[in-house]
């Protein structure tokens, strides 16, 4: 599974930013697809996640605020992020995991100014 993320940039507090994920393959075949962030100095932590039935799966910190969403047909995984605060900011990760072995794309930055 290759994964290409795309969308980051700079934005203010309460802006909004939506991240793409595009997947190699079929993403409907993916056990469970997401994104992760790593801000500096800290651990990479989940955000959001969604599983083969579309169920999603956030983080609290992110609940009412992020919205995770999968297009089958275009095999692209979708993050859009309203309210955001400087606390987001972190470099974003997309992750597909599968029994059989877990997939990381490259990040992409978030960048959210007081």
């Amino acid at each position: 599974v290759q994964l290409q993320a795309s969308g980051g940039g700079l934005v203010q507090a309460g802006g909004s930013l939506s991240l793409s994920c595009a997947v190699s393959g079929s993403i409907f075949s993916i056990a469970e697809i997401g994104w992760y962030r790593q801000a500096p100095g800290k651990q990479r932590e989940l955000v959001a996640k969604i599983n083969s039935r579309g169920s999603p799966n956030y983080a609290e910190f992110v609940k009412g605020r992020f919205t995770i969403s999968r297009d089958i047909a275009k095999n692209t995984l979708t993050l859009r992020m309203d309210s955001l605060k400087p606390e987001d900011t972190a470099v974003y990760y997309c992750n597909a995991w599968q029994t059989w072995g877990d997939y990381w794309g490259r990040g992409t930055q978030v960048t959210v100014s007081s």
